[in-house]
């Protein structure tokens, strides 16, 4: 930031009036120094493992690194991709757990950590950047991975970058998994993704699409042909609920009903389509009906069309993403809470005509933590649908572990993903249901781990790290400054244009004063407060400090330990014991 400002050199004269009533610069204190990198929390807080602070760091010091805006965006892109090869496609999916812990929560803001992600993950693409095999010596080995969603493709590519031989075996006609099937495209545009999945492919990965494992292949014959085996197949299979009138036409599981649409086949729902669940698949599969009661043209939405979403508790337990909730609800689709079907209605034919309703309180809470709904004796109504779609849970194609786990259960494995078979490993939602940023994370560890089996070490861990708390951090030195705002179609020219994409992020100039936000919690950014008020002149600058890594050494000899270092960090760089 520079030399201070008026109004924060003023906080900063009083705070040195009151440390010099505590000790004179002619007395002599043990006490010393020492600059201490800690983790911040925001990067603690992504499932990815991603260096957040490192990214925006290296973005908002660039004039102070010495480093033009190009190259300090291109430095930010290798950084964020040495840990998620998506930035592009996380920073439109992702709900961006790293913003919950970020230390600006408490003075305005959590920084808008996944839009500069977006736009990050958008440069690397129109700049064309390439991935790069790592700084690793060279590996001997072949790789067999087992789907080729978030999991397997972040597994193969953490491979494929130290070295080794790796084929993905992908059961769909297209590699992306539930990035690709399970999600919209106004919320995911399939050029976005598949730019970042070739990426993947130009560093050297092979994936085989329309391979089954199970049926054209089995998994014994991976363990014997591969060193080495990742199964990362997801959970593509849709519970059903298992209420009368169920089987039948007009009935849905959420992740069918996504799949087929993302397919590219006609769907087709009629004027009345009721889902089921509260989640986001849910949410998506309500919004995507609602698209495509569009006309042909897709410029006006049919009248009567009519999409409700049928949830079992209430706002507050809702689990989908609470922007895409509200983005729902601008566009007409209704939520009736504390409801759940019991009876599907059908005609003569056999179609589908309507739901039998059972109305629910809620009881004490559940093993999710979450009170149990409850059904309310005798409060039962009728719901015209022609369209049923079950988005209540998912759970893998079992055929495809090859007995690996029980049917209807969840695939174990150790912290790296090592399952109990030798030589495999696994990760995403075949292990529990979860976040693609999770299952990045999760094939990264794996990789990790597979990598250290065939070297027959260990892999390191980076387990038990505390980030640091906002109570280092000096709110009042950094200024005010509004967090930034995506922008958001809205709701009539969503439903005019149904395949373009809703959320258009931050513009890159909004980017670049967002990351001048970051606290830079636990390193030092180069204020100069060290430097500025250590009167025995103490702290010196480093004159490359992209270099060196740092912007100041420090001369212990010199120090009287009068502490003034460490009450002016603003971001808990200093320690003083």
């Amino acid at each position: 930031m520079g030399l201070l400002k008026k109004k924060d050199s003023s906080k900063l004269k009083k705070s040195m009036e009151r440390l010099s009533g505590r000790r004179t610069g002619g007395e002599v204190s043990s006490l010393r120094p020492h600059m201490v990198e800690k983790p911040p929390p925001c990067s603690i807080g992504c499932p990815s493992g991603n260096d957040v602070r490192g990214v925006l760091t290296l973005i908002a010091q660039r004039e102070k690194l010495g480093l033009s805006l190009e190259d300090a965006m291109d430095r930010a892109w290798k950084l964020e991709v040495e840990t998620n090869p998506f930035p592009a496609v996380m920073g439109r999916v992702c709900p961006h757990p790293c913003e919950d812990n970020c230390n600006r929560r408490e003075k305005d803001g959590a920084v808008a950590i996944n839009s500069v992600e977006r736009v990050l993950g958008d440069w690397g693409i129109e700049r064309k950047l390439e991935l790069e095999k790592g700084s690793f010596a060279g590996r001997q080995g072949r790789i067999a991975i087992v789907g080729a969603g978030p999991s397997g493709l972040s597994c193969a590519y953490q491979l494929t970058r130290r070295g080794y031989q790796v084929t993905i075996l992908e059961a769909l006609d297209h590699p992306g998994g539930m990035l690709r099937y399970g999600i919209p495209s106004y919320r995911l545009p399939r050029a976005i993704l598949d730019a970042e999945i070739r990426r993947i492919e130009d560093l050297g990965v092979e994936i085989r699409c329309g391979t089954s494992v199970g049926q054209d292949i089995s998994l014994e014959d991976l363990r014997r042909d591969f060193d080495a085996v990742f199964v990362g197949i997801g959970a593509h299979s849709g519970k059903t609920m298992g209420i009368a009138g169920e089987d039948g036409h007009g009935v849905y599981t959420g992740t069918e009903f996504l799949r087929h649409v993302n397919s590219g086949r006609d769907v087709e729902v009629g004027q009345r389509v009721v889902v089921v669940g509260g989640g986001d698949t849910a949410v998506d599969a309500a919004r995507v009906s609602l698209r495509l009661s569009s006309d042909v043209a897709g410029t006006s939405r049919r009248m009567g069309s009519d999409v409700t979403i049928l949830y079992r508790r209430t706002r507050t337990e809702m689990p989908a993403i609470d922007r895409e909730i509200e983005e729902a609800l601008e566009e007409g689709i209704k939520i009736e809470f504390l409801a759940a079907p019991i009876r599907v209605i059908r005609d003569g034919d056999g179609r589908m005509k309507a739901l039998e309703v059972q109305r629910m309180r809620l009881g004490e809470p559940d093993d999710s933590g979450r009170r149990r709904p409850v059904p309310i004796e005798g409060d039962v109504y009728q719901l015209e649908a022609e369209t049923m779609i079950t988005a209540v849970s998912q759970q893998p194609d079992w055929a495809q572990l090859g007995g690996l786990c029980q049917e209807g259960s969840w695939l174990e494995t150790d912290p790296w993903g090592k399952t109990e078979l030798e030589g495999v490993w696994s990760g995403g939602d075949v292990l529990r249901l979860g976040l693609a940023t999770i299952s990045i994370g999760q094939g990264r560890k794996a990789a990790e781990a597979i990598d250290a089996a065939l070297r027959k070490t260990v892999p390191e861990s980076s387990n038990g790290r505390r980030a640091i708390g906002i109570e280092r951090i000096k709110l009042d030195y950094y200024p005010a400054a509004q967090r930034a705002r995506r922008a958001i179609l809205p709701a009539d020219q969503r439903l005019e244009r149904p395949g373009e994409e809703a959320d258009l992020g931050i513009t890159r100039e909004a980017a670049l004063l967002e990351v001048e936000r970051c606290f830079s919690c636990g390193k030092c950014f180069g204020c100069e407060n060290c430097w500025m008020y250590c009167q025995n002149s103490g702290f010196s600058k480093v004159e490359d400090p992209l270099s060196a890594g740092r912007y100041f050494d420090v001369n212990l000899s010199v120090c009287n330990g009068c502490e003034k270092c460490g009450d002016v960090c603003p971001c808990g760089y200093i320690d003083v014991r």
